[in-house]
């Protein structure tokens, strides 16, 4: 393999195998329920795994507007949470290996990095690049988790139908990096789930689970998802019994099945309810409306 040394952003620390699926899942804007975050996660517990490189993240990062934790104990600092972007790679649990980039998202350079990992496609000969997102959603989570897949050519997520027209989102790296892969003639895809919007600020583990099988189906991957499927369940549970607190809530919940199960109606999809049939310009409308309101919330925060 021939390094592509034109950046110093990337450190290499091992040497990849070639010709290996790139999975990213950058946590930021495009990561209600944690669904992207919580996705890594999994995969690094349980499957095998090297670091083969670091990015540069004191480059990249704003210390002063995302200050990491630090424990104080008494007398001392005892522990700092620094952020870390790091490339692994992993091992299926067919031994088959893929790589996976994951870390906080960069508050500067952004086109300098994705520059630099369109390098690193190159320089691994990665003959397809899959990135990982959740976003807020007008769905129950009495419902399957619906997915968005995208594609820098159709031919990639052929088959799969669209859930809304055009919208205008916030931009984010991962988007700006498939993006700049097909300009660059590189395949490049992904998986967006879709969470309740009044669990986005939660941990939604089933969205996780939905992705990850997603990212199995594209790949033929054999990924371990027993235990994340377990996890889904018992927050499921969870949300329930605190709905059964909450006549309202409930009512709510109740609500938007009906409309969910309307729209799904209109698609030629399973589904039940006789309520108003909502159009996908409607859904499109409300998603970037959350979307909106998700990123006004972050330059408050920030």
């Amino acid at each position: 393999m021939t390094r592509n040394d034109s950046d110093d952003l990337v450190v290499w620390e091992a040497e990849p195998a070639t010709g290996q699926v790139l999975v990213h899942a950058i946590n930021g804007f495009l990561d209600a329920g944690g669904g992207g975050r919580l996705a890594v996660a999994h995969l690094v517990g349980a499957l095998e795994h090297e670091v083969v490189a670091r990015i540069d993240i004191d480059a990249l990062f704003d210390y002063r507007a995302r200050r990491p934790r630090m424990t104080f104990a008494a007398d001392h600092y005892d522990e700092v949470d620094l952020p870390a972007m790091v490339l692994r790679q992993m091992r299926d649990d067919a031994g088959r290996p893929f790589l996976l980039l994951s870390g906080p998202e960069p508050d500067i350079a952004w086109q300098r990095l994705v520059t630099a990992l369109v390098g690193v496609v190159d320089t691994a000969e990665v003959p397809l690049t899959i990135g990982l997102h959740a976003v807020p959603w007008p769905a129950p989570h009495t419902r399957p988790v619906g997915v968005t897949a995208h594609a820098t050519t159709p031919s990639l997520i052929e088959g799969r139908r669209s859930w809304v027209g055009a919208l205008e989102v916030p931009g984010h790296l991962g988007g700006l990096l498939e993006l700049s892969l097909g300009r660059t003639g590189h395949d490049a895809m992904g998986f967006a789930a879709h969470v309740p919007h009044y669990l986005a600020g939660a941990e939604y583990p089933r969205a996780a689970l939905a992705l990850l099988e997603d990212l199995s189906a594209a790949t033929g991957l054999a990924l371990p998802l027993g235990a994340l499927a377990q996890a889904a369940d018992r927050t499921d549970a969870d949300v329930n019994a605190q709905l059964a607190t909450n006549p309202e809530n409930s009512e709510a919940v109740r609500a938007l099945e009906a409309q969910y199960d309307a729209f799904l109606a209109e698609r030629g999809e399973p589904s039940g309810g006789d309520a108003p049939l909502p159009s996908g310009e409607e859904i499109a409308e409300q998603v970037e409306q959350f979307l909106a309101e998700l990123d006004a919330r972050g330059r408050e925060e920030s």
